[in-house]
């Protein structure tokens, strides 16, 4: 399989929640932009997960200092989607 395989969650703080992406050690140099990238897979999760159902569960399941995995998520750097697996917490 090509492409770069992210983890995304969300981390809760006291004041807000975090989309956190975990970047793999050994990644293809065409993500020239980090900002780019992580953007991107933020894009590409909120696409799949219903952002407004998901972060609602958060908010009644998760401890301040908790980071909600969210699954994976992997792409090549021109942004194509090659593989998801993700989880969606309104489900459990």
């Amino acid at each position: 399989m090509s492409g770069d395989t992210f983890a995304v969650g969300i981390h809760v703080t006291d004041a807000e929640f975090q989309f956190v992406v975990r970047v793999p050690s050994s990644i293809d140099s065409g993500w020239s932009d980090p900002n780019a990238f992580q953007s991107l897979v933020e894009r590409h999760v909120w696409d799949r997960l219903d952002r407004t159902a998901v972060l609602e569960t958060i908010d009644r399941t998760a401890d301040v200092g908790e980071t909600v995995s969210l699954g994976t998520i992997t792409l090549d750097p021109d942004g194509t989607v090659v593989d998801a697996s993700l989880r969606d917490p309104t489900s459990d």
